[in-house]
């Protein structure tokens, strides 16, 4: 399969990719609104073409036991969830940080808490960032704005996992995911064989030792000194992906006097708002995270003595800018705007919120 431009939805743009990146193995169970993830897969059929393994777990938490697994054996290996499903997988996403394993898990938000709606929210910032699982851990976050981001953040997604030997969350919006966009997809790349898995992973756990001392998978020490080692060394490595690893995107940044912090879908919608305001003769600009861990904390840090003001955009009830307040710590005055319940605003009513939260 050759590069290619295609129309489709930004869940099944994650599919195309997955299979053309060489993942090994999709382990998930249905949920809207990112149903069509395990949809496509199964209409593609890539168990016949490339070898990956796709299959339909009993349920959330079985998947991501499955994918603990598979990442053990050093296999590139994904799920995929919403909300609710995720708060499902915690616990093991949990242990897969804990033993230090690579794997991609989607999130595509709806709203909540509880069962909610099937409506996009971004209402799993802190699940996400701040670890809605047990433990002193960190998932790299990537947040996807476009249908193309979200075929190209599946390659990313197991660049970084295997790189740092950590799970990474791509953390999409339920709009990201439903939207149809124009999407180049990648040229088939080959999965790797057992000989090349284990070259390239060989703290892997494979049944072909030949001499060698079996590798043991696990996040269980008993001894204290020895797991608060096992700790260090993980914040130790979350510093250097912190130092390493952060991304984002500055839109009309350089003469702002006002900057709106968004991610994903609401970034879309931001950027049109920040263009109406500048017909108005508002000089808005837009940050846009595209890691929210490791979060720009510097990046927007370094806007608190250039701005009046920042506007945190999230649909939520204020997540993310609690963040943005530790960045600028007191420099600047950051409000939110946000709809809740699976509403997603129009350009103008941010326009209307940055005149009266901060320029009135």
């Amino acid at each position: 399969m050759e590069e290619e431009v295609v129309l489709m939805k930004g869940n099944e743009a994650i599919s195309h990719a997955a299979i053309r990146c060489g993942a090994d193995g999709y382990f998930g169970y249905p949920i809207t609104p990112q149903s069509e993830v395990l949809e496509t897969l199964a209409e593609l059929k890539p168990w016949e073409t490339t070898g990956m393994v796709v299959l339909q777990a009993e349920s959330e938490v079985a998947a991501i036991n499955m994918v603990y697994g598979g990442a053990g054996s050093g296999k590139k290996v994904m799920t995929s969830s919403s909300s609710p499903g995720i708060s499902l997988k915690q616990e093991g996403i949990s242990y897969i940080a804990g033993a230090e394993l690579p794997c991609l898990i989607v999130n595509v938000m709806r709203g909540g808490p509880g069962l909610g709606t099937i409506q996009p929210s971004q209402a799993d910032y802190f699940q996400t960032v701040k670890g809605g699982g047990h433990g002193d851990y960190r998932l790299i976050a990537l947040a996807p704005a476009s249908v193309q981001e979200m075929a190209d953040f599946v390659e990313l997604s197991f660049e970084l996992a295997f790189k740092y030997r950590n799970p990474v969350m791509m953390l999409a919006d339920g709009v990201i995911g439903q939207m149809m966009e124009k999407v180049v997809l990648p040229a088939q790349k080959k999965r790797l064989t057992d000989e090349e898995v284990i070259a390239r992973c060989p703290w892997a756990t494979t049944g072909k030792t030949k001499g060698r001392k079996p590798n043991i998978i696990t996040s269980l020490e008993l001894d204290p000194n020895a797991m608060e080692q096992n700790n260090l060394r993980l914040q130790a490595k979350y510093k250097v992906i912190e130092e390493n690893e952060v991304r984002y995107e500055e839109i009309e940044c350089e003469d702002a006097d006002y900057l709106i912090v968004a991610f994903g879908s609401m970034a879309r919608i931001g950027q049109k708002a920040m263009e109406i305001a500048r017909e108005e003769g508002i000089k808005v600009g837009i940050l846009r995270p595209i890691t929210l861990w490791p979060f720009p904390t510097k990046a927007i840090a370094g806007y608190a003595d250039k701005v009046k003001g920042m506007l945190s955009l999230e649909l939520n009830a204020g997540q993310m800018i609690e963040d943005i307040r530790l960045a600028v710590n007191g420099r600047v005055k950051v409000e939110h705007f946000g709809r809740l319940g699976g509403i997603v605003p129009d350009p103008d009513e941010i326009v209307v919120a940055l005149k009266e939260k901060l320029i009135k």
